[in-house]
């Protein structure tokens, strides 16, 4: 397999200006506890979780450390987890208190997607994706 620049996703970087009641949200919405978490100044001020097929990273930092060029307003890009079924994700988010950003869209080829605003402001992507779904099978059957 050929190498290219972008090798994968390392960290997705959410922001929350109480981290403790984001880590709470976020474990309870994922079921899984962070693997690691740090304080600053004596406040909880980051926090990680690994999830999914290669425990890919999703860190929850302070609003304190945004970056000073970043947008006050939701926006900007938008990073598609794959999901079993798009449905129960959607209702498990809104009764969680995530309103609906983009509605469940199908891009074609059994590629369906939907965006949700969390209550921290940050879009949660997610989508059927047959790709996905194909790549994971291959991996696993090479496996065995």
């Amino acid at each position: 397999m050929k190498k290219t620049t972008l090798r994968g996703v390392a960290t997705i970087s959410f922001w929350a200006d109480d981290v403790e009641v984001a880590k709470k949200w976020y474990a309870e919405f994922l079921d899984v506890e962070p693997y690691f978490q740090r304080e600053y100044n004596g406040k909880l001020a980051y926090v990680e979780f690994r999830l999914g097929d290669y425990q890919q990273e999703l860190g929850i930092i302070s609003s304190q450390f945004k970056p000073k060029m970043a947008n006050a307003t939701i926006g900007g890009a938008v990073l598609y987890w794959h999901v079993e079924n798009l449905a129960t994700t959607i209702d498990k988010l809104k009764r969680m208190g995530a309103t609906e950003y983009e509605p469940v869209t199908p891009r074609g080829e059994g590629f369906i997607t939907a965006s949700l605003v969390d209550p921290f402001g940050n879009i949660l992507g997610i989508m059927y994706n047959p790709h996905y779904v194909e790549m994971l099978f291959d991996k696993l059957e090479a496996q065995n």
